[in-house]
């Protein structure tokens, strides 16, 4: 009986191991930065590599290139970003738990660039935009990410 148990942990292990998706580069960094931190001081991390870890929100629906983490703090979030075809982010990550190690970047849009962006942003995702809640220039913070463990 007691065989079979540990027979039964040691499979249970392997499995929940199986489960872990490694995408991109292997992640090098063990000390996690919270999203929080990040999302309240951008500036202090731009140009940084960072491993951070959140709950995926959402996946970019065309062709992966982006997913979005939820924030320790239950109320941010931050986009992971991959140029085309570097890694391609599964649909099915979705609510699950991902650690991502990249690099801080900004992005600065003129009122009328980030008119476009988030226009295309809707269109990506099937949702209603209006362009008027854009009021003026806009500065986005992302992650260049670098590798990713979704589990």
């Amino acid at each position: 009986m007691i065989k079979q148990i540990f027979s039964l942990v040691i499979l249970i292990s392997i499995i929940s191991f199986a489960q872990t998706e490694k995408l991109g580069k292997e992640i090098t960094l063990s000390e996690k930065t919270k999203i929080s931190e990040i999302t309240s001081n951008p500036e202090e991390f731009l140009g940084k590599t960072v491993l951070v870890e959140g709950e995926v929100l959402e996946v970019c629906p065309a062709a992966g290139c982006w997913m979005e983490l939820k924030s320790d703090d239950g109320v941010g979030k931050i986009k992971i970003k991959v140029r085309d075809g570097d890694i391609v982010f599964p649909m099915a990550a979705k609510g699950k738990k991902a650690v991502v190690e990249g690099t801080v970047y900004k992005i600065e849009l003129t009122k009328e660039e980030a008119i476009e962006y988030y226009k295309h942003l809707a269109e990506e995702s099937g949702k209603e935009f209006d362009p008027s809640t854009v009021t003026g220039p806009v500065t986005i913070y992302q992650i260049k990410g670098l590798g990713a463990e979704i589990n």
